[in-house]
């Protein structure tokens, strides 16, 4: 089939970036949308033309790096999938497809599709671990958790750190990131001896990078590749509110004198 792409090229992160057309024929229903994007690159490359650049790794919907906003949604048309997922069969003959990057202030353009989503690693580096001592792996299958415990941590861990939810969100919110690792460890029991200084790092660090405010518009679920649901937003209030009430300020000492 034959289709026309509007790509957003940016050449650097400060130059000015527009939408450029390109009509690609042969392209096979049952290709991927980053194979689609392989073959236009080949065509561009071979006319002498600077290839798209867009970010890929395992192509797989697991390591998150296929950010791409297409006709305006999220990864694309279908739901609970990610770009290298989407299929051409999704689209039809002679279809004007436009495809954009992520368009958040906390995750700067780096080059045409490809944005810089440190951000995320930063608020993971702020609280998104256990650093207590748990034993190995024999010690954790010893402790036992209760099935819907261990099923709504899972669900939560399922999370690759796309960040669709904050490209669709309209106020450019984090809150379904944050909230799915903050609530992957929190109901583990490895992970409350961290929990409430988890919360408050995570959080706080998020507001830091600048994203928006969560309204629970519900966007955000509906464009997970992996549609975790904004419950994660509810827990990590309820951990923030309660790391909050509990924080113990240091205490004021008197000098010797």
């Amino acid at each position: 089939m034959k289709i026309t792409l509007n790509v957003w090229r940016q050449p650097a992160s400060q130059a000015p970036g527009k939408l450029e057309t390109y009509d690609l024929e042969g392209v096979s229903a049952d290709m991927s949308f980053l194979e689609m994007f392989d073959m236009l690159n080949e065509k561009l490359t071979l006319e002498g033309k600077e290839p798209v650049a867009f970010s890929h790794d395992c192509r797989e919907g697991i390591c998150g790096s296929c950010a791409m906003m297409i006709n305006g949604q999220a990864h694309g048309p279908w739901k609970g999938t990610a770009t290298c997922q989407l299929h051409m069969r999704a689209f039809k003959d002679g279809d004007i497809i436009t495809v954009e990057p992520w368009r958040a202030s906390p995750f700067p353009i780096v080059k045409d599709l490809v944005v810089n989503r440190g951000a995320f690693d930063r608020i993971i580096q702020a609280g998104g671990y256990v650093s207590v001592n748990t034993g190995g792996a024999r010690d954790a299958n010893a402790i036992l958790i209760g099935k819907d415990v261990l099923e709504e941590a899972m669900d939560a861990a399922a999370c690759i750190g796309c960040g669709a939810c904050v490209a669709a969100c309209p106020n450019a919110s984090a809150s379904l990131f944050t909230g799915a690792k903050i609530t992957h460890l929190g109901l583990l029991p490895q992970g409350q001896p961290e929990r409430d200084k988890r919360a408050l790092a995570m959080v706080e660090q998020m507001d830091l990078e600048g994203f928006g405010h969560c309204t629970l518009a519900g966007e955000c679920q509906e464009a997970c590749p992996k549609e975790i649901s904004i419950d994660v937003i509810k827990r990590m209030n309820r951990d923030y509110l309660v790391a909050t009430a509990t924080r113990q300020e240091p205490r004021a000492t008197v000098g010797s004198g």
